[in-house]
């Protein structure tokens, strides 16, 4: 009979600790511990031999062949644009995102377009029963013959369907209700998660078969569970928005298999997620005419430019203490830059209000709105406006100069595509973008060395 342990996890973070602890010293949280009783021994021995990989002796590089090399396309292209290109077969991919925010619509529909590619898809739920799933199904529209649906809570049972079945992709929703024998403890637990997600893992590299597993997320917006579960995993895509708005951000926060820093752009509707092909049309649509402080940016989430408004509003302050807020960046960097602002220019906003928003609802921490953050907040402290057909980038240093940025061409570019006809950038830019900006003899180029050049074109 196997040993049992008693050992206490962190609910928050997974940290573990032979006694309970009031403060949790991962995530300093407190009361975070519970106690849990879970086998030891002969459970991680049989998932390494359950993957099918017996051979244990180490191999040569070159002995090593490489099967499948082409990615599986889900058809969906933003999904396929964050992925890397495709899903790579005999990976674990971790979906997450707050509930009702359209993490399951978007796996199925991911189930239909492969099944109809010839993929033999098998989705697991351990939320809904087989006439839920069937009601929305039908409002995303025709399903072929391939796919297959279980409603199975034990890992167990999983585990035999997927040998028996082999199919090509399996989804599981969610990975917090699963729950394998060997461990004692409640699905959903630090230690339930852990186990499954293991198994999980070895299934998909001893199969070369394909997991999508679902994630709950915490009131952060961090996937439930220990950290290591995004260790163990091979992309980790995060699900971003309002779920009351119709629009959707996928993001890809890890991936071994291509870019970090790629997103998808997704609208809700009443038959499930239509792509945004061009997300920055999207994040300008409304924007007013002829308005002070209202400045366009362009920044770079991965290979793809993507034009935001900066909104600013300064007015003065009725209270000793004025109020600094900012939606959608760094609030501390929106107070760095007003700082220079007041030294470098003698802008005097010490007494006043500032308030700054990025329409659309993405989160940016990229320097290169630095700039376009100084001219909004300047446009309205000094009520002028800033020219509709203008687009801005670059970062701001402390001294007031304003620093080079990456892929300056691929910016303009986008710019350019949308209308646009004078384009306010770092001046060091200017020569590399000469020779790159063929065909665009419309766009006029503005380069700037420090805040003062950029304050003087408002």
């Amino acid at each position: 009979m196997a040993k049992k342990d008693t050992i206490f996890f962190c609910q928050s973070c997974g940290h573990e600790s032979g006694k309970w602890l009031g403060q949790c010293p991962g995530c300093k949280e407190w009361n975070t511990f519970v106690e849990e009783r879970k086998m030891s021994g002969k459970s991680s021995a049989k998932a390494s031999i359950s993957a099918g990989n017996k051979r244990t002796e180490p191999t040569a590089l070159k002995e090593i062949k490489i099967e499948n090399e082409e990615r599986i396309r889900t058809g969906i292209g933003e999904l396929d644009r964050v992925l890397g290109g495709g899903i790579v077969p005999g990976s674990l991919i971790l979906v997450g995102g707050d509930p009702g925010i359209g993490k399951s619509t978007l796996l199925l529909q991911v189930c239909q377009r492969l099944s109809f590619s010839g993929k033999n898809i098998l989705y697991i739920s351990g939320e809904e029963s087989l006439r839920q799933i069937k009601i929305r199904a039908d409002r995303v529209g025709r399903f072929a013959d391939s796919l297959k649906i279980l409603c199975e809570t034990n890992l167990t049972a999983v585990e035999d369907i997927i040998r028996k079945n082999s199919p090509h992709v399996v989804v599981i929703d969610s990975i917090q209700t699963m729950y394998s024998e060997d461990v004692t403890s409640a699905p959903g637990s630090v230690s339930q998660v852990r186990e499954s997600t293991a198994l999980l893992l070895t299934l998909a590299k001893g199969l070369n078969v394909t997991i999508f597993i679902v994630g709950h997320v915490t009131k952060e917006g961090t996937v439930a569970g220990p950290r290591v579960l995004e260790h163990m995993v091979d992309t980790v895509l995060y699900f971003e928005g309002d779920r009351h708005a119709a629009y959707r951000i996928l993001r890809g926060v890890k991936n071994r298999f291509g870019s970090t820093n790629e997103i998808g752009v997704f609208e809700m509707q009443g038959v499930g997620l239509i792509e945004v092909m061009n997300p920055s049309e999207y994040m300008l649509s409304g924007k007013p005419e002829g308005a002070s402080g209202s400045v366009v940016a362009c920044l770079m989430e991965g290979t793809r430019p993507i034009l935001v408004e900066i909104q600013a509003l300064v007015y003065q302050s009725n209270f000793g203490l004025p109020r600094r807020q900012a939606t959608g960046t760094d609030l501390n960097r929106i107070n760095l830059l007003i700082a220079v602002l007041e030294k470098r220019l003698g802008l005097q906003m010490s007494s006043c209000d500032a308030y700054v928003n990025l329409a659309g609802g993405l989160k940016i921490a990229e320097p290169a709105l630095d700039l376009g953050i100084v001219m909004a907040v300047a446009s309205s402290f000094k009520n002028r406006a800033v020219d509709d057909k203008m687009i801005v980038f670059g970062e701001v240093g402390l001294s007031g100069e304003v620093r080079s940025v990456s892929m300056p061409s691929l910016r303009v570019k986008e710019a350019a595509k949308l209308g646009f006809n004078v384009c306010v950038l770092p001046n060091v830019c200017l020569s590399t973008l000469n020779e790159e900006m063929k065909g665009l003899e419309g766009m006029k180029l503005i380069g700037v060395a420090s805040v003062r050049d950029a304050i003087d074109l408002i």
